[in-house]
């Protein structure tokens, strides 16, 4: 797993290259807790790189939408492949995260 950070219009764009899953869930968690450390964050995790993601990689988005939202934040997903986006559905996570077809959209739901 790879994540890199970059901001557009004031929004912090995580994009994640890789696999989420248990051996570095942790460092996941670590790089979206950071990103929502301000109070009021926008952040939207890009997964057009992301070839899968487990559930403690689920686990990681929720902790964070919980800790963004205690501090009138929010994160909102991109990009998703269909392999990645069947996990959502599965497990109930679609409806928990605004998810955008790419970074661009999301990144304008958020500014507007």
């Amino acid at each position: 797993m790879n994540i890199t950070e970059h901001s557009v219009g004031g929004v912090a764009v995580l994009r994640v290259d890789g696999r989420i899953d248990s051996g570095n869930a942790a460092g996941f968690e670590a790089a979206l807790l950071s990103a929502v450390d301000a109070e009021g964050a926008r952040i939207v995790v890009d997964m057009a790189e992301l070839a899968y993601i487990s559930s403690a990689g689920l686990r990681c988005l929720l902790v964070a939408a919980k800790a963004a939202r205690a501090k009138r934040g929010s994160i909102t997903l991109s990009a998703m492949a269909p392999r990645v986006r069947e996990m959502f559905d599965v497990s109930g996570f679609s409806s928990l995260f605004a998810i955008h077809p790419d970074a661009a959209a999301a990144v304008a739901a958020l500014n507007g």
